[in-house]
């Protein structure tokens, strides 16, 4: 992991992980209970919108890291 929970660009990025040439930007989200859906449904265009600005700026932080692929991943948990 190279960072977690950090504010950029009005929106936060919940971890930034790599593995090889990959990094990842990775939004986690959490329910409970089985009511309102799914939790990766959470996850809007605004949200991607805001999660994409935080990434630029995060990478504008780490140029070294600049020839590394980039994804963007969500992680659904729903706890009961």
């Amino acid at each position: 992991m190279l960072d977690a929970n950090r504010w950029l660009a009005g929106a936060e990025l919940d971890l930034v992980v790599r593995r090889g040439r990959m990094l990842a930007f990775v939004e986690v989200k959490s329910k409970s209970g089985d009511g309102f859906g799914d939790p990766a449904e959470m996850v809007s265009a605004l949200k991607v919108a805001r999660i994409r600005r935080a990434a630029s700026a995060w990478l504008e932080d780490h140029p070294e890291l600049a020839a590394l692929e980039v994804r963007f991943d969500v992680v659904a948990e729903r706890a009961r």
